[in-house]
């Protein structure tokens, strides 16, 4: 299997699909502006300590207060505070932590009011980023993740991925972290350090406690409510986290997001920085690609299935629904049975394409077309789980229940990815009524002619819909052929399926779009 991670530069940020065998399966949005992502640190204030709860209300600049539970502060939080204080009141305490004496670990069972009290400065790690109505989800437990390893300050465990299963692997392992790791931080051995060198996990430790030492230093002059660690870019996580041998081609069409990527590739596996290409083509990149017509075609309420059946995806503000259905599907098989569990097999690969695309989270209620025999059920039931394991996000998947009904558990951290597919029509507004959409092309030549001869452009390129690029571009005389003829200039087209049918844009020779009257 191929994958490919398309990188679409935008004035507002970046947007990242990533490709399996040129199928859409994960689209991320990068904003630079936004606050508050995942594994953000932030020198945090307590509000409220809400006994009732057992947990605590902290400001860390988010419009609503974050939301702190017991059960977040981890064993060692006496260690953080204290530390915390010693870095905001003293100006000479190293970042290194081989000489500072950790705390007693506190209480499974305790109370919040017994650690934390009103005003009390704390660092906090998001791991929730704020979602509707909700503030983002602390921690006190840091952790700093890296490609092969995740540093825990405070702590002095070793952990291994349970992925690894080899007892000579996990040895090995475990025997040249514990040569290399500095007293008082713990590591998490990723499963990606299967097999890598010393040098490669000392090179990615040493990243990683750079990373702790650069914002020690910002914290010993920070404020409240100030950023102190920052997670790295949507990208680059992504990248981080999922680049493997399986990894064909990284495409991006700036730049400097290209020189980025391309350096953070450098950094932990220089063989790979090949991969990294820049796109230069005609079209947009995402138009290129497909994926603006896959993102129009996965994201409505209803989505078509391999073989003729149909997906129905509701969401409420408890859980998310999906309904499978048949459509028309063909009746090749020898039984309804045997059409229900190819179906279902189908509907089960593609539920499982959502959950990762749209990244929907908390409960998923599945309705599968019901099945009488209990060795479908089970089969249903292991496939839907192999398909869910290529998912990065934690989740539990349960078996049919008698109503063949199938419960998803699936862990959210962000915002749920949501994109409009219905348009509103550009003519009417939404009042349901248009000029005849036929004479979008006597509008466009009209508009061109103007341009052309009215306000003198010497270079001019028209995006339109892909009908509209067809009905000007093709045959031995085509339209295109015509202005040239006629205007003495010839005209780029360029093919948007973004747009609806009766929109198009005029570009300069900046690619800046015209406004017209």
């Amino acid at each position: 299997m191929s994958n490919e991670l398309i990188i679409n530069s935008t004035p507002s940020g970046s947007r990242i699909a990533l490709l399996e065998d040129k199928s859409l399966v994960e689209i991320h949005y990068d904003n630079e502006e936004e606050k508050f992502n995942v594994g953000d640190i932030y020198l945090g204030t307590v509000r409220k300590v809400m006994q009732g709860l057992n947990a605590a209300f902290v400001d860390v600049g988010y419009e609503k207060d974050a939301f702190l539970h017991y059960h977040d502060l981890g064993p060692k939080v006496n260690s953080l505070l204290k530390y915390t204080k010693l870095v905001t009141t003293r100006n000479n305490t190293s970042y290194k932590l081989s000489k500072f004496k950790l705390e007693p670990e506190i209480d499974k069972l305790g109370k919040i009011s017994q650690v934390l009290s009103r005003n009390k400065q704390v660092l906090v790690q998001v791991i929730k980023e704020p979602i509707s109505t909700k503030g983002p989800r602390l921690s006190c437990e840091l952790s700093l993740p890296g490609r092969y390893l995740v540093l825990v300050p405070f702590a002095n465990g070793i952990s291994i991925s349970k992925k690894i299963s080899s007892s000579d692997e996990r040895k090995r392992l475990t025997r040249l972290i514990s040569s290399i790791k500095p007293d008082n931080f713990g590591v998490i051995i990723r499963t990606v350090a299967e097999g890598k060198e010393v040098a490669e996990l000392d090179t990615d430790l040493r990243n990683l406690l750079n990373t702790w030492e650069t914002g020690i230093k910002k914290l010993k002059t920070a404020k409240p409510k100030d950023k102190i660690i920052g997670e790295v870019g949507r990208a680059s996580s992504i990248l981080r986290d999922m680049l493997n041998e399986s990894f064909d081609n990284i495409y991006v069409d700036e730049e400097e997001t290209f020189e980025e990527v391309r350096s953070y590739i450098n950094k932990f596996d220089p063989s790979k920085e090949k991969i990294v290409k820049q796109y230069n083509g005609r079209n947009k990149i995402f138009e290129h690609f497909g994926i603006e017509r896959q993102l129009k075609s996965l994201f409505g309420q209803s989505v078509n299935i391999k073989g003729g059946g149909y997906l129905i995806i509701e969401h409420t503000e408890a859980l998310h629904v999906v309904d499978v259905n048949s459509g028309n599907k063909s009746n090749a098989e020898e039984s309804q049975e045997d059409t229900a569990l190819n179906t279902n097999i189908e509907a089960a690969k593609e539920v499982a394409r959502q959950l990762r695309l749209r990244d929907m989270g908390g409960i998923i209620v599945v309705d599968f077309i019901d099945m009488k025999n209990p060795d479908n059920k089970k089969l249903l039931y292991k496939s839907m789980k192999e398909f869910m394991a290529k998912d990065r996000s934690k989740h539990t998947v349960l078996p049919l229940s008698k109503f063949g009904l199938m419960q998803i558990t699936r862990q959210r951290v962000r915002p749920e990815v949501n994109i409009v597919t219905k348009e509103q029509c550009p003519t009417c507004n939404g009042t349901g009524k248009i000029n005849a959409s036929i004479l979008v092309t006597d509008k466009l030549e009209q508009d061109l002619e103007y341009l052309l001869t009215k306000q003198n452009e010497k270079s001019l390129a028209i995006s339109v819909h892909p009908f509209l690029y067809s009905y000007y571009s093709k045959g031995i005389y085509s339209k295109r052929t015509g202005w040239f003829f006629k205007y003495g200039k010839w005209i780029k087209l360029i093919k948007d399926s973004s747009l609806a049918i009766t929109e198009y844009h005029f570009l300069n020779a900046n690619e800046e779009i015209i406004e017209m009257a």
